[in-house]
This record gives structure tokens, C-alpha cells and sequence, in this order.
């Protein structure tokens, strides 16, 4: 219990800013038009693309197990994210192309 109260006092900053990205993304993110969603998207993918080539990095100059299954999970999610949202702009772009 006392290493997680020092653990949350040393980085009280960190929780701040942490917090604050959700609020100022959420509050980003449900103000864009439909219209962007799409480029949106794209910008998203490739931002995911770097995330996980940061992660891959991570992995391979890992010196204990922690840091192997943390890089670990950042690419699989970040892998997820990126191909959830090609999916997604796929199934957007589809709505615009025109049936025979």
C-alpha cells in the first residue's frame, strides 16, 4: 500500500496530465464534423504506425520481462488500432463509391 501511495505522489504531474489528455480528447474528438472523420482517421493510422515502430524499439532494448510484455501489448494494441481503423475507413469510403 505504501509503494503505491509513493508511486502516485512522485508522479502526481504525470496523473495530472494524463487526466487531462482524456478530457481535452474526448471533448476534441466529439466536436469534429462527420465529413472529417474520414482524414481523421488516416491521420490516426499513421500515428499508430509510429507507436508501434516505438514499441518494437522498446522490445528489443527490454532488460527485464516487464518491459518485453508492456512493448508487447502497445503492439498489439497499436497493430488492433491500426487495422480497426482501415476497416473503418474502408466501410466510410464504401458509402461514396457508386453501386452498379
Amino acid at each position: 500500500m505504501e509503494s503505491i501511495l509513493t508511486f502516485i505522489t512522485d508522479n502526481l504531474n504525470i496523473i495530472y496530465l494524463l487526466v487531462l489528455m482524456i478530457f481535452v480528447g474526448i471533448e476534441l474528438i466529439s466536436h469534429v464534423p462527420s465529413v472529417l472523420h474520414t482524414p481523421l482517421m488516416s491521420g490516426a493510422n499513421a500515428i499508430h504506425g509510429v507507436v508501434i515502430i516505438g514499441a518494437i524499439i522498446v522490445m528489443g532494448q527490454a532488460h527485464d520481462a516487464l518491459s518485453l510484455i508492456l512493448g508487447f501489448v502497445a503492439v498489439l494494441f497499436g497493430t488492433l488500432n491500426v487495422v480497426g481503423g482501415f476497416v473503418v475507413t474502408d466501410r466510410m469510403l464504401e458509402m461514396f463509391r457508386k453501386r452498379p
